[in-house]
């Protein structure tokens, strides 16, 4: 089990919190896509020094789900957000902003859009300026999502995901998030770009190379990433990854005491 020492105030909080004094901060609703193209590869992308949370970490692109996710307004193809509710164990109304921040969150961080005219089909490419203005609008939450798809006359495609895991923030943590992670191979036609926003660099790569640089010290990855690349590297392309049938269970790490050090251990699927 990965084992991550907590100096500082970290180990403060830890002790505040196992000991009643201080309330673990409520975990946020986030969507997490891992991105793949034949390799298989991995989007990865590096969250600035400055960040709050996870900063320096090479990440994959999501976050926190907007309640204007939530909206019946958007136009959606594929799997229901009653569907998506079992599979993930939570409310229609909690997958519903799931799957909608997985595709917007996509979209902000990477460019790419899982989204298409019909059911059976899918934006071809993304790149123009005219994207682009879209895309900062909706960083900056001047648009909705709703509003980004109607206006383009676009559909949610949700069968363009898969269902990867469930990972929530320990609860030492300032900043915590209930997070569903999702799969979803690359678009024909469309490309990924440097967006910039919260990150500083972004990389296609191998699983298993990631997990080498992390292991020499040459790139920083959170449990969950470094646990999800563990399971990627393992299948010998994205069909196969598209594929695997999955039983999604919450993983919430655990604080622990060793030798008289606080530490964050990940714990075992509950």
């Amino acid at each position: 089990m990965a084992v991550i020492p907590l100096p500082g105030e970290f180990g403060e909080r830890a002790r505040a919190i196992l000991a009643g004094r201080a309330q673990p901060v409520p975990p946020r609703d986030a969507a997490t896509v891992v991105i793949l193209r034949e390799g298989p590869e991995v989007y990865l992308i590096r969250r600035k020094a400055s960040m709050a949370f996870a900063a320096g970490a090479y990440v994959f692109p999501g976050g926190a789900v907007d309640p204007r996710d939530t909206d019946h307004a958007i136009g959606w193809t594929g799997p229901s957000p009653a569907e998506w509710g079992e599979v993930f164990h939570a409310a229609e109304s909690t997958a519903r902003g799931l799957v909608c921040a997985a595709v917007r969150e996509t979209f902000e961080e990477s460019g790419v859009l899982l989204a298409g005219p019909g059911a059976d089909s899918v934006v071809a490419d993304t790149t123009g300026d005219d994207w682009e203005a879209d895309r900062l609008a909706l960083i900056d939450k001047s648009l909705s999502f709703a509003d980004f798809l109607d206006r383009r006359g676009l559909l949610l495609r949700s069968d363009l995901l898969r269902p990867w895991a469930h990972w929530i923030t320990p609860r030492i943590e300032a900043k915590r998030f209930d997070t569903r992670f999702f799969v979803a191979a690359l678009p024909p036609g469309q490309r990924t770009r440097d967006v910039g926003g919260e990150a500083d660099k972004v990389e296609w790569v191998r699983p298993a190379s990631a997990l080498a640089q992390a292991a020499a010290h040459e790139i920083f990855l959170m449990t969950p990433t470094r646990h999800t690349l563990t399971e990627l590297a393992a299948y010998d392309g994205v069909p196969s990854i598209l594929a695997a049938e999955r039983e999604i269970v919450m993983v919430m790490p655990e604080v622990v005491e060793i030798d008289g050090e606080f530490r964050v251990v990940a714990g075992e699927p509950r």
